[in-house]
């Protein structure tokens, strides 16, 4: 019996010893976190996707105080919680937040199965990543969309789901946050971040494909193919052709459509633009009419 009242004592006063030199560690080597942190976290939506850059809305937080302490939040954004989020945090810390320009996911990849046709049957793991491993997949394109939804699970949001009929990823433009997980889910980068543009008005090149013309083409019939056409026609210098392929620059593109005309292969798209209005068939007529009528002659 003694010895268990002694091993009872001797636990207790280890357990003792243990708890003082804790309690003391915890005082001594105890860091302080600013109480800003967490309300600014709590403005935050939570989302952790690491849109920001950050690891979680906590590792964005203490950017953001740690950058109005430094006098500048330039280059700290939640692209979930957006400008009316961004808004409270600034006034929370008492900094001005400059305006930034909405961002969307677009797949810039427009190979649908009319286009790309099947050349080969893929029979491993239905996912992007293990198809891009194995080689180009079903279609003799290894540059575009493989289609197996990497995107669509990666999203937290619901924006992005594959239509069974064109097999490419369609972006929900309101439920997308622009986080960037579709984008960082992708192995063949076809999904790029762009600015929404005026009344969600956009032009981008919806091909990855850097072969040459002809080898693209025969992958895909609306393939770019490098040829410069609409570099040449682009008055902003918005349009640059590297690799067999071009790109536009979303911050020079104004918007004109003059590049999406002179493209051979439509491989330009354009989003949200208003149907051309047909003309009026009196108008067309008339036209033609004054077209055709002879000039009076008049004597002298």
């Amino acid at each position: 019996m003694s010895f268990i009242l002694v091993a009872v004592f001797v636990l207790g006063a280890i357990g003792l010893v243990a708890a003082v030199v804790l309690y003391v560690c915890s005082k001594k080597f105890a860091v302080e976190e600013d109480p800003r942190i967490a309300d600014v976290a709590a403005l935050l939506p939570q989302a952790n996707c690491g849109g920001c850059g950050f690891p979680g809305c906590g590792g964005l937080a203490d950017a953001l105080v740690k950058g109005a302490d430094a006098g500048s939040l330039d280059g700290l954004f939640c692209p979930v919680g957006g400008q009316e989020v961004m808004g409270k945090v600034a006034d929370l810390l008492g900094m001005a937040m400059a305006n930034s320009e909405p961002m969307v996911a677009v797949v810039r990849c427009n190979g649908t199965c009319a286009n790309r046709p099947k050349i080969a049957e893929y029979s491993g793991l239905r996912t992007c990543t293990a198809m891009h491993a194995c080689g180009a997949g079903e279609t003799a394109c290894g540059f575009g969309c493989l289609g197996c939804g990497d995107c669509v699970n990666a999203c937290q949001f619901g924006a992005i789901t594959i239509n069974e009929e064109t097999g490419l990823p369609e972006v929900d433009e309101e439920k997308c946050t622009s986080c960037g997980a579709c984008v960082k889910a992708c192995p063949r980068k076809i999904i790029e971040l762009r600015k929404k543009g005026p009344k969600g008005r956009r032009v981008y090149v919806s091909c990855m494909n850097k072969d040459k013309g002809p080898v693209a083409m025969k992958a895909c019939k609306v393939a770019c193919i490098g040829c410069g056409k609409c570099e040449k026609e682009c008055p902003f210098g918005a349009i640059t052709v590297t690799g067999n392929l071009s790109y536009i620059d979303p911050d020079k593109c104004r918007l004109c459509r003059k590049c999406e005309k002179v493209c051979p292969t439509h491989a330009i798209t354009a989003v949200n633009f208003p149907a051309p209005k047909p003309k009026p068939a009196a108008e067309e007529t008339k036209a033609a009419d004054a077209a055709n009528v002879e000039p009076v002659k008049t004597e002298a």
